[in-house]
């Protein structure tokens, strides 16, 4: 499997037969992540992301989901340290279930558990939990991990429809924001978009209240009170934001 989902390798099915002497240690060393700069967010994780980071929209085409940024620069993660430690109060699930994915079928009716065998914490040395005991069983932690990539698997549905219905709307507009190093070089963040509020107040009381019924309208104000976090995301790389971050022509935070 070539090069996927920004941080997998080389991926490949987890087998009783090529695994089943394997270890993993997982979950201490993040700097597999040092080279992205946002990754995927499932709408489940709004709330404990909300009042740390940023969450945006990414995408291309009609496949968008949301995202939480990381940095301010491409390939940069502020959130990472040199030693790999992660430096925020919420790891995005994203990043959890590494170096473990789904593959999902052509109809996308079966998935395979995949490892990322390019992760250093792979090895045949008995570091970290077994994925296979003595008699070829699978562990309880392969078990844990099958169920929380089964969990991921719902919420990314529960997400899709969230963004299916923020389009249907037409409540995404692109956004940008500038900021200034110290050295007074400006860079400009852009490639992402955010809900309008302009657009959200227009919204008739009838698609309010179905945003509501769907647990939706809580998501978007979480989202939009996140965009207040973009300073705070500036100043890890010793910067100030020379104006605050916009969608279109209005202030979104």
């Amino acid at each position: 499997m070539p090069k996927q989902l920004l941080i997998y390798d080389n991926a490949v099915p987890v087998t009783r037969q090529k695994h089943g002497k394997v270890s993993v240690k997982a979950g201490a060393d993040f700097r597999f992540a040092t080279g992205i700069n946002s990754v995927p967010l499932m709408a489940a994780e709004f709330a404990q992301v909300a009042s740390d980071l940023t969450i945006v929209f990414a995408g291309q085409g009609g496949e968008v989901v949301p995202a939480v940024l990381l940095g301010i620069r491409d390939s940069e993660n502020l959130m990472v340290d040199a030693e790999g430690h992660w430096q925020g109060k919420y790891i995005p699930a994203f990043l959890r279930r590494y170096p473990f994915v789904f593959s999902s079928s052509p109809d996308g009716q079966n998935f395979t558990l995949c490892v990322d065998e390019a992760f250093e914490g792979v090895n045949k040395n008995g570091r970290g939990e077994r994925l296979f005991d003595a008699d070829g069983e699978q562990t309880q932690y392969l078990k844990g991990v099958l169920s929380f990539l089964q969990a991921y698997q719902v919420q990314f549905h529960r997400t899709r429809a969230l963004t299916e219905r923020l389009r249907e709307l037409a409540l995404l507009e692109p956004m940008q924001a500038q900021f200034t190093l110290r050295s007074g070089q400006v860079l400009t963040l852009s490639g992402f978009e955010a809900v309008s509020r302009e657009r959200l107040r227009a919204l008739t009381g009838e698609q309010l209240a179905a945003l509501s019924a769907a647990d939706d309208l809580e998501l978007i104000f979480l989202h939009l009170q996140s965009l207040r976090n973009l300073q705070a995301t500036a100043e890890r790389m010793g910067t100030a934001p020379a104006e605050a971050p916009v969608t279109g022509q209005e202030t979104a935070a």
